[in-house]
């Protein structure tokens, strides 16, 4: 299984920049997983794709305002991405700067990129791995010094700094649980109508947690990707998802997942017996093909980078093939691409635990 099966030529002015104007003005690539039939649609024509007794299982994770900017004591400047909070005054997080802080450094928080220093500061303590652990110690707690002059962590394929509308746009209208670093994007495109139009259909609705992290963005960097190294991110899958599931397997209804974490996050709580349960704690779990999907019969997904794990999933779930023809198809289209790009609804194809 090699890493350029997963290659793509993508025109970059089909990375999108900015949302759209509504949530629900993107557009639906829909693939038909047995068949590999393609056809194309509009955000707001999801329902019709739906059945009722269906069950729909969303992230509700919340993108903290994770990136701040700093100087060092000596005058250089910095950028700093917090990885995961790990207490009311510490966190983990990536250093950006000419040169890597050492432990023991102090950091002076700036508002904005090129401001000046205000009173917030946070001191280096340790270094664990590529990851930095800085502390608050002395001053407010983490999360109020992110509210004060944090600023939404965009994505590195958005080349512009996060404005206002960001605040609430890089944000889905069911976040609830503070701790991503990133947004479950498949999310974005839900209005609250939408969901009220699910809902009349009969189809269910429940929630878990994945705090999407951002090593979503890392890179694979061998040629095998059975060698990748996966990133871990925090899950929680609670006994009502579980008993969610079961219902809608009981009334031959279908799992669908609305996005990549939230495939994710089921099926880490189906490793252990093959059936979902509980789950609380990191996952690593990477889905490539050749992968036995335990848990998800639909997936609804933005579209993903080249040769990044995201993509590989995808493939696994609608086999290989038929998901690099959808994306093809999607660039002849003009989609749009990535975090504020359109979305694609696919159904599990079980043969493709094959060779792409």
């Amino acid at each position: 299984m090699k890493r350029s099966d997963f290659s793509y030529h993508l025109p970059q002015h089909l990375v999108a920049q900015y949302p759209l104007v509504r949530r629900t003005d993107s557009r639906l690539l829909h693939l038909e997983g047995q068949s590999g039939a393609i056809s194309h649609h509009h955000f707001v024509d999801l329902p019709g794709f739906l059945r009722p007794d269906d069950l729909l299982v969303f992230n509700n994770t919340r993108v903290i305002p994770a990136r701040l900017w700093g100087l060092k004591e000596t005058g250089g400047r910095l950028e700093i991405l917090i990885e995961r909070i790990t207490g009311s005054h510490s966190a983990l997080a990536h250093i950006r700067s000419s040169k890597s802080p050492k432990p023991g450094t102090t950091i002076l928080l700036c508002a904005a990129q090129e401001a000046e220093p205000c009173p917030h500061t946070l001191k280096v303590t340790a270094r664990e791995g590529a990851l930095f652990c800085l502390s608050s110690e002395g001053g407010l707690p983490l999360s109020e010094i992110l509210q004060a002059i944090g600023h939404m962590p965009l994505p590195p394929y958005i080349k512009r700094v996060d404005e206002v509308e960001d605040q609430t746009r890089y944000q889905t209208v069911f976040a609830k649980r503070e701790g991503a670093v990133a947004a479950p994007t498949a999310g974005l495109h839900f209005s609250e109508e939408l969901l009220a139009q699910c809902d009349a259909l009969n189809v269910g609705r429940t929630e878990l947690t994945l705090h999407v992290g951002a090593g979503t963005f890392q890179p694979v960097r061998v040629e095998d990707i059975t060698q990748h190294r996966m990133h871990s991110e925090y899950v929680e899958v609670n006994e009502q998802v579980c008993q969610a599931v079961r219902e809608a397997r009981a009334r031959g209804g279908r799992v669908v997942a609305i996005g990549t974490t939230v495939m994710r996050s089921l099926e880490s709580a189906c490793l252990a017996t093959g059936h979902v349960q509980p789950f609380r704690g990191n996952t690593d779990i990477f889905i490539y093909p050749g992968y036995q999907f335990q848990c998800v019969d639909a997936l609804l997904t933005n579209f993903h980078l080249p040769e990044s794990t995201l993509l590989m999933l995808v493939c696994a779930f609608g086999g290989a093939t038929h998901v690099m023809a959808a994306y093809q198809q999607a660039i002849d289209a003009q989609y749009r691409f990535f975090s504020y790009g359109d979305a694609m609804f696919l159904t599990h194809r079980p043969e493709s635990s094959g060779t792409p």
